[in-house]
């Protein structure tokens, strides 16, 4: 069962919250920027990010029927619409860039959720997984959105991509520190040390994926497979690059 919008919202207004906002809000800001000229998809409550995509064309928040859907200003490109995990209401192609926040982990189908977002997703589109990591300390805290559904490791969400026809070309980890109030002060501290030290102690898991080849016609009405070139993403010192995600994920 999915954690409601009431409690959601409740969380991310509390500084547990606040603070998760902030450290996921840094690693999209490296991977996308400010998606300029893209169509933007939130599954699961990914409102607290999707208004950072100011470059965006059109920004839509999709919230399950299990979670219920909360107001969302729907001022020019913003719009929310409430959905069926295994039958989204989009038609094929539609998003160039996919974020989906709380969305698996409580998932009935997480393999159907993915099909249907990877038949929303742009030939040459991305999709970020963000989810609770299994190893880390969040995954067991009760109060909070990651303590309950399923987390997940790095290599299980790289096979759910690639049961759903995508390739994995990123992954990162934040929210190294406890989720106990008073040492969310150290948290940034915990963030430099913790990639090094006790990168298992990670809360949440981040996984970017894209298609890696797309059919494009040739004149005579053949047609062509074009491979899809992706940025070669590096392990990020303190001061990242815009456009860096995380590391490249270890081939099986």
């Amino acid at each position: 069962m999915r954690r409601s919008i009431e409690e959601l919202r409740t969380f991310y207004g509390e500084p547990a919250g606040a603070l998760v906002r902030r450290l996921l809000a840094r690693r999209l800001d490296d991977a996308w920027g400010e998606a300029v000229n893209s169509d933007v998809l939130g599954i699961g409550y990914a409102t607290p990010w999707l208004d950072a995509f100011v470059g965006a064309r059109r920004l839509v928040a999709a919230m399950p029927g299990g979670q219920g859907v909360e107001h969302w200003p729907s001022v020019g490109k913003n719009r929310t619409v409430l959905i069926d995990d295994r039958a989204l209401p989009f038609a094929a192609g539609s998003f160039d860039r996919i974020l989906m926040v709380h969305a698996l982990e409580e998932a009935d189908d997480a393999q159907a959720l993915m099909a249907e977002a990877v038949r929303a997703l742009a030939p040459a589109g991305r999709v970020i997984l963000v989810t609770a990591a299994r190893g880390g300390l969040w995954a067991r805290a009760e109060s909070t959105p990651f303590g309950h559904g399923r987390p997940f490791t790095r290599r299980q969400l790289e096979g759910l991509v690639r049961g759903a026809g995508l390739e994995p070309t990123a992954w990162s980890q934040t929210l190294y520190v406890p989720p106990w109030g008073p040492l969310l002060p150290l948290a940034d501290g915990l963030e430099q040390v913790g990639r090094h030290v006790m990168p298992n102690a990670a809360g949440v898991i981040l996984l970017e994926a894209t298609r890696q080849a797309y059919a494009r016609a040739r004149p005579g009405g053949a047609v062509a497979t074009v491979p899809i070139q992706t940025p070669s993403l590096q392990p990020q010192p303190v001061s990242r690059s815009r456009r860096d995600l995380a590391v490249p994920p270890e081939r099986p």
